[in-house]
């Protein structure tokens, strides 16, 4: 089987996947499909060459078939559809303790931190499956890791029918948690400067506008009568959109803070004593969003498959990560591994 290789800044190599066989709790999956995510990206920039040994697979948003199983494993056999939670834990820290092991003190994340889903065998711990229904296609089963971030960002915010939200960033994440906001039964709101993701956003039946257009301020004021929105989701990792954040939400609204800001951004506190706002951070991921992820795919209620915009060979992952770079008519690519 092949595998493709970060070996280095921009540089992706083909190589062969060796047959790892499973120890004592591991199961090994034959890949079918995986998607290319913004961690992945940093990755290929040479951004997280401090966690990733190179040469390495790298890859984390994934479908597949159980091909071999391990000891000590139950309730999985070779055949099984499932999905990876790609979250390896220590069990023994205090946030693991507390019950919080998707935020481990010592966590690690597979496919980061050990080699990941972009090759044709891969062998992982039997704790992070999850299993895929048989009527949901590969594609869409490698796009449960995502949208299990999503599950995970609108379940925090506790976000309710008749409330009214507002997703700064109309990229994949953005896109998939104002789907599953809507699916909630809130009214969303994208604000999004891309204008094809804008017109995606439109065509999947989410109200859209650009903050480079329209005043969003007075955009959401005049639609919550003048309260503000009760919740805004911070998805797109940059200044002014941290800026942003509390000039939105009503008194005693909630904002969720889902994108990665690496460089400190300037944040008008004032607003949180004023209005007493609630800041909630949201990182990754649980079990129970991952069956929440699942259970809306397989139900066939969003509208998951315009949200995949190409599907590539394995042997095309560059050409992968320079469409991303170039972002224009991109949304979720995916490569093919089997």
């Amino acid at each position: 089987m092949k595998a493709a290789f970060y070996s280095g800044s921009r540089t992706v190599t083909m190589g062969d996947s060796p047959a790892v066989q499973p120890g004592a709790g591991q199961v090994r999956i034959r890949v079918s499909h995986v998607g290319l995510c913004g961690t992945d990206l940093h990755i290929f920039h040479g951004k997280m060459d401090h966690r990733v040994k190179l040469p390495q697979v790298i890859g984390h948003e994934m479908s597949g078939v159980i091909e071999a199983v391990g000891e000590s494993v139950d309730g999985w056999k070779p055949g099984d559809r499932v999905t990876v939670r790609p979250l390896d834990h220590c069990g023994s820290c205090p946030a693991c303790l507390a019950g919080h092991s998707h935020i481990c003190m010592k966590l690690k994340f597979i496919g980061i931190d050990s080699p990941g889903a972009m090759q044709g065998l891969w062998t992982v711990p039997a704790h992070t499956l999850h299993r895929l229904p048989e009527n949901l296609s590969f594609e869409l089963g490698a796009l449960i890791e995502p949208l299990a971030v999503a599950c995970h960002d609108v379940r925090l915010s506790e976000l309710k029918a008749g409330e009214y939200a507002v997703v700064q960033g109309g990229g994949p994440i953005g896109m998939l948690i104002a789907l599953v906001a809507k699916a909630t039964g809130a009214r969303v709101l994208i604000s999004e400067v891309n204008p094809f993701r804008l017109a995606l956003a439109r065509e999947l039946g989410l109200e859209a506008v650009s903050p480079l257009e329209v005043d969003l301020v007075e955009t959401v004021t005049a639609a919550t009568g003048g309260a503000g929105a009760d919740v805004v989701f911070e998805v797109t990792g940059v200044a002014a959109g941290a800026e942003m954040m509390t000039k939105l939400p009503r008194t005693r609204g909630r904002i969720v803070m889902v994108a990665i800001h690496s460089q400190p951004a300037p944040v008008h506190l004032f607003q949180f004593f004023w209005r007493e706002l609630k800041l909630i951070g949201a990182r990754v991921y649980e079990s129970e969003d991952f069956e929440r992820a699942i259970a809306l795919a397989a139900a066939g209620k969003l509208p998951l498959e315009r949200v995949i915009t190409r599907v590539l060979p394995l042997e095309s992952l560059a050409e992968g990560f320079h469409e991303m770079e170039r972002g224009g008519e991109a949304m979720k690519i995916m490569v093919r591994c089997s």
